[in-house]
C-alpha cells in the first residue's frame, strides 16, 4: 500500500495536489464556500502551505493522503474545483447504516469525500466525476470499508453528486448539527 495519493486521471479532469502558485484561486473558490467565507489572503497563503506540507508528511507517516486536491479540467488546463478527504467525525450512529452500533451518540470517524467546483463549472459533472476517481483510489490502494459525505438538508447539488457517485443518503433524525443532515454512505 503505498500512502501518497498520485495524480489521478479521468477522461475529463485531473485530480492533482495543490501548489504554491494555486494561491489565488485557492482564495477565490473556498470564499465561496459557506464555512470559508472571511478570511484573509494571508490566511489562505498559512492555510495553502500548510496543505502543500501535509502531503509528504502525511505520506511519511503512512497515513491516508488527507486535504485539498485540486480539480483541473484536462481539455483547458483550468483549475476549476477542489476534492479531498477529511477525518469525518459525526453522530453516525444516529443513521440506519450504522445499526447495530450503540445509539449514544459518539462522534466516531469515518473517511469523508468532499468537493467544492467554482459556481460557472457547477453542474457538469465534473464533482462526481473527480470523486469517483478518488473513491476508485481510496478503496483500491486502503481497502476501506466505506466512504461518507455529509451536507445540509438544502444543499440538493451535494446531495445530487451523492447519488451519481452510488451513494446511499440518509438523514439525520435530529435537527443538529446542522452540517450533519444529509449523509452519504457507499459502502466497498
Amino acid at each position: 500500500m503505498s500512502t501518497a495519493m498520485p495524480v489521478l486521471v479521468t477522461p475529463r479532469v485531473t485530480v492533482r495536489p495543490f501548489g504554491l502558485a494555486d494561491l489565488e484561486f485557492c482564495h477565490q473558490l473556498l470564499d465561496h464556500e459557506a464555512w470559508q467565507t472571511g478570511r484573509s489572503l494571508d490566511e489562505r497563503r498559512s492555510w495553502l502551505e500548510w496543505t502543500v506540507g501535509n502531503y509528504a508528511a502525511l505520506a511519511q507517516l503512512y497515513q491516508p493522503p488527507y486535504g485539498d486536491r485540486a480539480l483541473v479540467l484536462r481539455a483547458t488546463g483550468e483549475l476549476i474545483g477542489s476534492v479531498g478527504l477529511v477525518p469525518a467525525l459525526g453522530p453516525f450512529d444516529r443513521l440506519p447504516s450504522f445499526a447495530g452500533q450503540p445509539a449514544i451518540d459518539y462522534f466516531t470517524p469515518e473517511f469523508g469525500l468532499f468537493w467544492a467546483v467554482r459556481p460557472a463549472q457547477r453542474g457538469q459533472g465534473y464533482a462526481a466525476e473527480a470523486a469517483r476517481a478518488m473513491i476508485d483510489f481510496m478503496f483500491a490502494e486502503f481497502r476501506l470499508r466505506r466512504i461518507v459525505a455529509q451536507t445540509e438538508a438544502d444543499n440538493l447539488a451535494s446531495q445530487g453528486v451523492m447519488r451519481r457517485l452510488g451513494m446511499r443518503l440518509e438523514r439525520n433524525p435530529r435537527p443538529e448539527p446542522a452540517w450533519f443532515q444529509v449523509v452519504g454512505v457507499l459502502e466497498r
